[in-house]
């Protein structure tokens, strides 16, 4: 199946939910024959107000049709998902009137790790999510509906070459801040309350040699039981969060 197939479909309640008060551009939403219960009104009634066509569906077409294998009943045709540029994110910043804080996925193939990642992301106010092209997950409907919807206000731009693009953050005076287990500091021991770029690491490799080298610093998370790492999306959470402890403190 190609990568537009795949981005093309958002499924479940929250997920079209999400879509729909976005108000980005939905060609259809098909909704399950005989399913007219809890949220599906909320959908079929959000939908008409849109003017987007809803198209009735036997559950058995629906189940063949759904990536996810999980679509609630509700599966939502759209466009394929749009990417911005990096440009666009350090916009996003300057819109904001706050210091970048970005994120740099080295690698993160699981897609339900990248929707988790995306997830936390947006509650924790980041300003927008650098993936690479190959060897990666992109935004797949498995995506969305891990993040439950902030795939839809996240902003994430695709690129070709990471080094590249951490080159072009620094010429921006961008910290670039890399997650490692092999350094002796903690991440609670760095500052981040300047402008910010943390890479996270694949969920086997960590982050590649280059890139590593290419990081202004690297830190790490304390460890204490048997297993010596954390899942992507978890280490995420806790350097964003420290971030944002940090810049509330000012």
């Amino acid at each position: 199946m190609s990568e537009k197939e795949y981005e093309d479909q958002i499924e479940g309640r929250n997920s079209v939910l999400e879509l729909l008060e976005s108000g980005k551009d939905i060609n259809k939403i098909y909704i399950q024959m005989g399913e007219k219960h809890g949220s599906i009104n909320n959908i079929i009634s959000k939908a008409k107000e849109n003017r987007v066509v809803i198209v009735q569906m036997e559950k058995s077409k629906m189940d063949r049709i759904s990536q996810t294998h999980n679509h609630q009943g509700v599966i939502a045709i759209v466009p394929p998902y749009e990417y911005c540029s990096v440009e666009d994110i350090l916009e996003e910043a300057k819109i904001k009137n706050e210091k970048p804080l970005i994120l740099i996925l080295d690698g993160i193939e699981d897609p339900h790790n990248l929707g988790s990642i995306i997830r936390t992301a947006e509650t924790a106010g980041v300003h927008g999510i650098i993936i690479p092209k190959r060897r990666a997950a992109s935004v797949n409907s498995t995506v969305n509906k891990t993040s439950a919807g902030a795939v839809q206000y996240m902003k994430i731009a695709r690129v070709n070459n990471i080094n590249e693009t951490i080159k072009y953050l620094k010429e921006h005076d961008i910290w670039i801040c890399g997650t490692d287990m092999n350094t002796n500091v903690y991440y609670y021991e760095e500052d981040y309350k300047i402008p910010i770029a943390f890479v996270i690491g694949s969920e086997g490799f960590g982050i590649s040699r280059l890139v590593k080298e290419n990081c202004d610093f690297l830190v790490k998370i304390p460890m204490k039981g048997k297993i010596n790492s954390l899942n992507a999306s978890v280490s995420a959470g806790i350097v964003m969060y420290e971030a944002v402890k940090q810049r509330r403190e000012i």
